[in-house]
């Protein structure tokens, strides 16, 4: 066989962990039609930087697609100019934490809702009874949409906190001191601490990028990238496409 042959070359093959979000931007409004890019920033991309640094001799390669990198910069702004001047954010899920005043709205409230019921159930939803408990009460919403005029604002409060608890950083939810409190109290969530928590995603949000590269400069990672928006149809139709990018 080839792979007996003493004078063959090893192959050198390199794992590296792909971070990578398409455009989730409404392009003629800026409004984002899903939450998965700062979702995903403020669980997964934080946590591996937060897991490098504190294990220093750990050695990886990380994939960062630019529309990705893009969307994280634009959600960190967005969050500053909201704490700083109440800018309205782009995201309406984002918005719906951040906001004192709790839609009124029917319709909303049940986008809230459904919005809120997208996590894993067994490794977040299960795992905080406090957020279990709510997701049971949104489940009859499935039978009887009506059954939303009897939610209260409370309860579209507390909801949307524990989504966003459950989609912390496990380095966070361990670490961050104002995010124990808000683990710890379980329920009846105020105006004040929702915006703590805006507070906490907004920095997590601004600081990601400059973890990633701070790693860098010290040699713990090196950093690779793709296209732009990391194109795959053009894949999908002709595999050779890739010999010219």
């Amino acid at each position: 066989m080839l792979a007996n042959k003493p004078n063959d070359e090893k192959l050198k093959v390199v794992l590296y962990w792909h971070m990578h979000q398409p455009e989730y931007r409404d392009l003629l409004t800026g409004v984002y039609q899903q939450p998965w890019t700062y979702l995903h920033t403020i669980k997964d991309y934080i946590d591996m930087a937060m897991h490098l640094e504190a294990h220093p001799q750990a050695r990886v390669v990380v994939n960062f697609t630019p529309i990705l990198l893009e969307q994280i910069e634009d959600y960190a702004n967005q969050v500053i100019n909201y704490l700083s001047n109440e800018t309205p954010m782009r995201d309406p899920l984002l918005s719906a934490l951040a906001y004192p005043t709790i839609s009124t709205d029917y319709s909303q409230r049940i986008k809230i809702i459904n919005w809120c019921s997208r996590a894993h159930e067994k490794h977040v939803i299960q795992r905080f009874p406090a957020y279990h408990r709510l997701i049971k009460i949104s489940e009859e919403l499935g039978e009887n949409p009506q059954v939303v005029a009897y939610l209260t604002d409370q309860y579209i409060s507390d909801l949307l906190v524990w989504y966003h608890l459950g989609w912390l950083a496990e380095h966070v939810r361990r670490s961050d001191l104002r995010i124990k409190r808000l683990l710890k109290k379980e329920h009846s969530y105020d105006d004040h601490d929702r915006y703590e928590l805006i507070t906490v995603i907004g920095e997590l949000l601004t600081s990601t990028i400059p973890r990633y590269r701070v790693l860098t400069e010290s040699k713990q990672i090196e950093l690779s990238t793709t296209p732009y928006a990391h194109p795959m149809i053009p894949l999908l139709v002709d595999l050779n496409c890739a010999l010219e990018a």
